[in-house]
């Protein structure tokens, strides 16, 4: 959904729980995110920030507590989502023609990531570094106003890197949110971390 067609993108939760077999992953969890925020998620292996953006985008249910999300959400992780056997420029695009998403959205998107040169390459050809960054580029031709994206400098050069925080920076400029789990601090300048802790998250300034 382009920004422009939504309402003010939001998250909120407040009290929330979630459980995944009998282990409480988070309790008692709130978070308030606004338009233009880039967050960086932030806590040890385990903690649950891979849980929680999960539950974020739907793929796990809530114990308890309230969610309310304003605007539609993509989430980057380690599922790569692609056809292994699909030309790379083919893949993304079963996903973008999926959402109607303009051709344009998604040459833009491998353009910001460095991958025209290999669009026209087997999904299983690519190296784990350019296979994140062809998730990464349906995330970016995605034309939602909240991303989710965990752990998405894995396997990223130096160079990518930067490419990956400039559309960040553009993302939540145009009013979109991003928050980013991550053991690597991004090189972007972030609104505020949020430190996960489990059973117990808080925000830090």
């Amino acid at each position: 959904m382009p920004h422009s067609q939504a309402a003010s993108p939001s998250i909120k939760l407040n009290r929330v729980a979630i459980i995944r077999g009998t282990r409480v992953i988070l309790r008692d969890f709130d978070l308030e995110v606004e338009r233009g925020e880039l967050v960086w998620v932030r806590g040890a292996n385990g903690s649950g920030k891979s849980t929680l953006f999960r539950a974020l985008s739907g793929l796990l249910p809530v114990a308890s507590g309230e969610v309310s999300i304003s605007g539609a959400i993509a989430l980057c992780d380690d599922n790569l989502a692609l056809d292994l056997d699909q030309r790379l420029g083919k893949a993304i695009r079963f996903w973008t023609d999926l959402d109607a998403i303009k051709p344009a959205k998604l040459e833009a998107a491998l353009e910001t990531l460095d991958l025209i040169g290999l669009a026209d390459l087997p999904v299983r050809l690519l190296s784990a570094g350019q296979k994140r960054r062809g998730a990464l580029a349906r995330l970016l031709a995605s034309d939602v106003p909240i991303w989710l994206l965990d752990e998405p400098y894995n396997g990223l050069d130096q160079a990518n890197v930067a490419r990956l925080d400039a559309a960040l920076s553009r993302h939540t400029e145009q009013g979109g949110i991003a928050l980013v789990a991550s053991h690597i601090a991004p090189t972007v300048i972030v609104t505020r971390s949020l430190v996960i802790d489990r059973p117990k998250a808080e925000l830090a300034a």
